[in-house]
């Protein structure tokens, strides 16, 4: 393990344990910024972290824009000093009435949604407008995901005139998620990106022939963050997210992206079964468990350990070195997965310069604080 990674004394971690490396996660930043061109192109997607502090580091360095996936996160960003949040999620039920509070308890806050369906446009501009408030909406474009939003052509853009129509609404622009391409090869994915994106271009233009303002496109997630970086288009904002943290699959799977993880879990050995298996602390109420089983870890210091169990609290790895660990002995752990394993956490204990030096809450793990 790298000595970025050094911990001089963690006795006092509770495992298993979400470890954040504050100078890992700047340095993190610090390369976006460096891949946008500049902070103003940056709309960050917090569900990664769902913390305060990392918001506040972002701000401090001019990231101004901000995107989330839930009402908590909403609330998180603003409390956190956040003028400018989107909230990429279409709304329904309740979450309709939660708009209206948020709008009302952060009335200088610039707050946007998506919508991909008349009776989203419709029943939230009723409710809007019922309150003398307005929302910003961006309509959610399908580019072959196929988990909501709308293919760009004649439906798309009489919604999109519907929103521009519906009092209560403000016509806020395109949201164009593209999470469905995950191509190793940066020159096979930067293909993909860029012919969906040209239907997107020429969407927009026919949009703006009606006079309808579309004053941004919120575009792509983290691994087609650098494509995006690469246009010149001045309505594109950029929506990275897991390389604040960055994480195995990521890390993996694109070699193209240099962010080194920048948190991990730390676990201790609790037993050691046989001559070639330990039993750690660290069960899947403490890691996502998302991917397959075997493979939500990834551990540094032990290449060849192979995930045989996983239950609620133990993890069992295989591995020709058992004989060297006793119980208590710590390993720290990559997850697969950040985003969902930082939600299972009350709280990051947060390591610089070898040190720990405090702990993050994790805001907005729950899916409401008050509103």
């Amino acid at each position: 393990m790298d000595d970025c990674y050094r911990i001089s004394d963690s006795s006092q971690i509770l495992s298993p344990a979400l470890v954040v490396f504050r100078d890992m996660v700047e340095q993190n930043l610090d390369h976006m910024i460096e891949i946008a061109g500049d902070a103003s192109r940056l709309r960050p997607h917090c569900k990664t972290h769902k913390t305060r502090e990392i918001i506040e580091l972002q701000l401090a360095r001019g990231i101004v824009r901000h995107k989330c996936a839930t009402f908590a996160e909403a609330e998180m960003l603003a409390d956190a000093g956040v003028k400018d949040v989107f909230l990429a999620y279409s709304l329904v039920g309740p979450n309709i009435g939660r708009a209206v509070a948020f709008r009302q308890k952060y009335p200088d806050v610039e707050f946007s949604v998506t919508a991909d369906h008349e009776k989203h446009i419709k029943e939230l501009g009723s409710a809007m407008a019922a309150e003398s408030l307005s929302i910003g909406v961006l309509l959610d474009i399908d580019t072959g995901q196929h988990r909501t939003g709308i293919p760009v052509g004649p439906e798309a853009k009489e919604l999109y005139g519907l929103i521009v129509e519906t009092e209560g609404l403000t016509p806020n622009g395109l949201h164009v998620y593209d999470g469905h391409q995950h191509q190793t090869d940066r020159d096979e994915r930067r293909a993909a990106v860029n012919e969906e994106w040209d239907r997107v271009a020429e969407f927009r233009k026919s949009l703006e022939a009606e006079e309808w303002s579309v004053p941004r496109l919120v575009c792509g997630g983290t691994a087609s963050f650098p494509i995006y970086a690469e246009k010149s288009d001045p309505g594109i904002e950029y929506s990275p997210g897991t390389c604040v943290y960055n994480d195995a699959g990521y890390g993996g799977r694109f070699p193209d992206m240099v962010f080194p993880p920048a948190a991990m879990m730390l676990t201790r050995v609790i037993s050691r079964p046989t001559p070639t298996r330990i039993t750690l602390d660290i069960g899947y109420k403490a890691v996502a468990s998302d991917p397959p089983a075997g493979q939500r870890l990834t551990f540094p210091d032990l290449p060849d350990a192979e995930a045989v169990l996983q239950n609620e609290e133990h993890l069992v790895l295989e591995t020709s070195r058992a004989e060297e660990f006793e119980p208590g002995d710590e390993l720290l752990a990559i997850p697969r997965h950040i985003c969902p394993t930082s939600a299972l956490h009350r709280a990051a204990y947060v390591v610089s310069g070898g040190e720990v030096i405090g702990q993050w809450p994790i805001a907005s793990r729950d899916r409401w604080i008050t509103i």
